[in-house]
Parts: C-alpha cells; structure tokens; sequence
C-alpha cells in the first residue's frame, strides 16, 4: 500500500459551488500506513484564467490571475502513522468571475494541498476544483426592458429578367433570459415577388471571444427551429418558441480575457436574408410581465389592395401591390421535447442563504458540464450531454466580410444556408 496510502481534500458538507465573498471551508484528509517526515503540509486557493491561440491547448499564451491565499497547515515535523485531518478556511474576494470552460480558454477556480518533504525525496500533491457563480441580474443592464426588434429588405433577381424583393422582421418579446425560460420569437415576411422563399430559420446564437495574441472568435448554435417558405405575393407571420438550454451567463464580468455574447438569428435560406437580434442570458429574470410580440410593419401607404395575387409579374413589380393580410406560418422543425430528469442526473444544490429573491430556483452544475447555472421551473436541471444543449465541436470563425451573391444565386438557383453574424 506504501506509506501514503490517502491523500485529498474536502469540502464541508459536499459543496462544490460557491458565491463571490463567501467563505470556503473544508479539510486535507490523510491516512499513513508508516511515519512521514515532512517539512511542511501548505494548502492554496487560486483563480486564475488562461486563453491558448488553438483549441484544448495547455500552453496559455494569455493569462491572468484573480486571488491566491495560501495556509500553512502543519510546520516541519513527522507524522505517525494513521489518519490525520487539518482543517482550513478561505474567504472568496467578492470580484472572483463566473468559472467557465471553452476550447481555447478556460477561468478555473482550485484548492491545491502540498506536502514537501526532505530532500531527495518527492513531494506529494492533490487538488480540488470548485466552481463560483457570480449571479447575473438581467435588471442591471441597460435597456433591457427595451423593444427587441430588427427588420431587414432583401432584393433579389430571377428567372434572369425578373427582380423581386422580400421584407423579413423578426421581434422577440424580452432582451433577456434565464436557463428554462421561453423565448416568444413572432416574424413577419413580405414576399413582394413571384417567387416562393426558402424556409425561415431561427438559431440561438452563442458567441465566446478569446483574448489571445489577436481575438480569437468562438460560435455555435445552441438552438434552432424552422417554419416553412412563404409563397409568391404572399404575406405571413411566424410564431414560435424557443427554450433557453443550460448555457453559462453572458459576458463573464471580472474576467478581461473571455467574453459571452448570445444572439438570435432569423434568416431566409432563399433569397439569403438574416436579421440579428442580440439577447442576454443571465441568473435573474426580468422583473416585469413579458410584453405581447411586436407586430411587423404595415405595408407602405398609398397602395392599392387587390382581391387576388396579380397575374402579371411585370405588372406588379411596376404597378406596387399591397399584399393580402399575413397567413400563418407553420414549423416544420424544432426543439426536441425536454426529457424526463434521470435518477442519476446532476445534483441539485441549496441556493445561498442570504439570497432575497422569493423561492429561488435551485443551483445545478450539469453532468459533464463545467459552469454552473440556476434552473428554472419544476422539471429539474438538463443534464448537458444532450445533444441539442451542447452541440458537437466547436468552430473558430473570424467573421469575413460575407461576397456579393453568384451568378447562380442571382437567378433564384443557389440556396445558401444562414451564416453567423457578429
């Protein structure tokens, strides 16, 4: 079995997440099978990030530190054999960030115990990670009670001598969400062409930017619905819902080096046409009853509103039409339905006692996940190795200036997918 038969730290009663400027308590357990002379028995708490120019490198080429508090547990002495238990407390600095973990960065937050030993002999060593969440009060952030609307016109040729243009506004009823929540996503597409439009797609965005030697630009979708196309001269609305998944706070104030961004995207897969509505994601909803979705734009005054779609395309696109009222659009794809919480799922921790927010929900680190995150609702925390809260690998992408659209594209011919936008 050898001489150090046991070595590792505990947490009192089991916690692993804590609170900026709380107290962090716990013990460095040891079992000896023989005597062993030490010099001296040191445990540590750090904070640090650390960001790499390539994905899940250990070399930072950037980093920075928030504390480091070290304890001498026990001074140069012989420890007999049996069990031995040294007790040690930190208090957490009040402006320690939110812990988070990406592929080219990471904020990390440890205890490490070290037991040096004479010389010519080595020195024995554990850890133990433990995670800070620093709420995010949506309440703070300017503006957030603000309307959340974008609207965008999109022209476009076709059948070579033909040209058309479409109308795609897209609103959403808050600028900020809780983990659970729903977001109501309400568009509105004028199709002033004679030629039918690809499906509308909405993707939840996640943006992480990397300080490195030069940004270093992180995207992926973390949710997407899909609603159908919208015939020729036609006008419709598309109403849907889109879940918020377990998804780390924006922004990770106290930390220079990586930063959240969230969005949402709705776009047109033909003609190519996207507007981008920013969101935030944070621990505290906003304290006020979600308004009703914003309605679209009217169509421009003056125009004439016929009983039936023209017959002549070149009439119409010379004349100006008024489109008939918006008919309502149907979803042809979305979010898988939640799934049952297992026996086996993450743990569910006690929010911190000096919170004042009336039942509060509780606090939950996801399995397999590294940030933790307050849960919403009755259905308990989502563990997050499901497939559509974390999407396979990332990609690092620099955000080029998007090319004028191709010859192919031009005639209505070439359908190009919804791209990412800063």
């Amino acid at each position: 079995m050898g001489r150090l038969q046991l070595f590792e730290i505990c947490l009192s009663h089991g916690r692993v997440v804590y609170s900026p400027g709380e107290s962090l308590a716990g013990a460095v357990r040891l079992r000896l099978g023989a005597p062993l002379p030490f010099r001296a028995i040191r445990v540590t708490c750090t904070g640090s990030c650390g960001v790499s120019n390539k994905a899940h490198d250990v070399a930072w080429v950037a980093e920075e530190g928030y504390f480091n508090s070290s304890l001498s547990l026990a001074d140069k002495g012989s420890l007999p054999a049996g069990e031995h238990t040294f007790p040690f407390q930190f208090l957490l600095p009040a402006t320690a960030p939110t812990s988070f973990e990406g592929p080219f960065g990471k904020v990390v937050h440890q205890v490490r115990a070290t037991i040096d030993t004479p010389r010519f002999s080595k020195d024995h060593k554990c850890n133990r990670i433990f995670y800070i969440l620093s709420p995010l009060n949506l309440n703070t952030i300017p503006d957030i009670e603000q309307p959340n609307v974008a609207s965008t016109t999109k022209k476009f040729s076709y059948k070579l001598v033909k040209t058309g243009s479409v109308v795609l506004t897209a609103s959403t009823d808050l600028r900020g969400y809780v983990v659970g929540q729903v977001l109501q996503l309400q568009a509105d597409i004028e199709n002033q062409s004679g030629k039918d439009t690809g499906p509308v797609v909405a993707s939840l965005l996640q943006k992480v930017s990397y300080k490195a030697k030069r940004w270093l630009y992180d995207v992926r979708t973390v949710a997407e619905v899909e609603g159908a196309g919208v015939q020729a001269w036609r006008r419709a609305q598309w109403r849907e819902q889109v879940l918020v998944p377990a998804l780390p706070q924006s922004a990770l104030p106290g930390c220079s080096l990586i930063h959240i961004d969230y969005y949402l995207q709705v776009s047109l897969k033909a003609p190519d046409a996207a507007v981008t509505l920013p969101v935030f994601i944070g621990n505290i909803a906003v304290n006020r009853a979600p308004p009703s979705p914003l309605p679209g734009p009217g169509p421009p005054p003056g125009l004439v509103l016929p009983s039936a779609p023209p017959q002549d395309e070149g009439a119409a696109a010379c004349g100006g039409v008024r489109l008939e009222a918006p008919a309502a659009l149907s979803t042809k794809a979305s979010q898988p339905p939640l799934p049952p919480p297992a026996p086996s799922g993450p743990a569910i921790l006690e929010p911190h006692p000096g919170q004042r927010s009336p039942a509060p929900p509780p606090l939950c680190i996801s399995a397999g996940a590294t940030v933790p995150y307050f849960a919403e609702g009755l259905g308990g925390p989502l563990p997050a190795t499901s497939a559509w809260i974390l999407p396979p690998e990332y990609s690092s992408w620099g955000y080029p200036d998007e090319a004028p659209p191709s010859y192919e594209q031009s005639c209505g011919s070439g359908e190009r997918g919804p791209s990412p936008r800063s």
